[in-house]
């Protein structure tokens, strides 16, 4: 029969204790392995680069349309002369440009599903380095309010580096 070991160490004993009196370091445990973290890394980067872009383009548009009443436009004729309208800025109301591709819309449609797939990299990000969940809040935060995408993503890369080169452990699963 096989004798339980306690959990702890019984009081008044060092085990479990380093020369200092001191729990040793716990190690680092990850949801991954050190090339999926690196892939999760990158994909993430390339997203938060991206959304943040688009992030700015939609500010800029919203700025022209609620500021000036100005849709972006690509195409189609001019509503008042009837000549063709090739790029550029024309009125909301009443329409400037009949026909053509209203850019404006574009960018908020671009904008929406690519925070979407910035998302699932922040969960695939978080759920990898099993960080807390407020962590995947301020992620998540960074596509929608301007610039912070670039801000958060160099402090998460570089921590993300410094945790990976610390823990040299990772699981290697394959």
């Amino acid at each position: 029969m096989i004798d339980p070991k306690p959990a702890t160490p019984a009081a008044g004993t060092n085990a479990g204790t380093n020369t200092a009196g001191k729990r040793p370091g716990k190690k680092r445990r990850f949801g991954g392995t050190e090339a999926q973290i690196r892939s999760a890394l990158k994909f993430y980067k390339v997203l938060a680069y991206l959304t943040g872009t688009m992030l700015l383009l939609l500010c800029a548009e919203l700025a022209a349309r609620y500021g000036f009443g100005q849709y972006l436009f690509a195409g189609g004729t001019n509503a008042v002369t009837g000549q063709p309208f090739g790029f550029g800025f024309a009125d909301a109301e009443p329409p400037g440009v009949l026909g053509g591709v209203n850019l404006s819309v574009a960018v908020l449609i671009v904008h929406g599903w690519m925070y979407v797939v910035y998302l699932i990299s922040n969960f695939r990000l978080w759920s990898l380095m099993r960080w807390p969940f407020l962590k995947l809040i301020l992620l998540a935060l960074g596509g929608v309010v301007p610039f912070l995408s670039f801000i958060v993503e160099k402090k998460v890369h570089a921590e993300v580096e410094a945790e990976l080169a610390a823990n040299p452990q990772a699981p290697q699963r394959y």
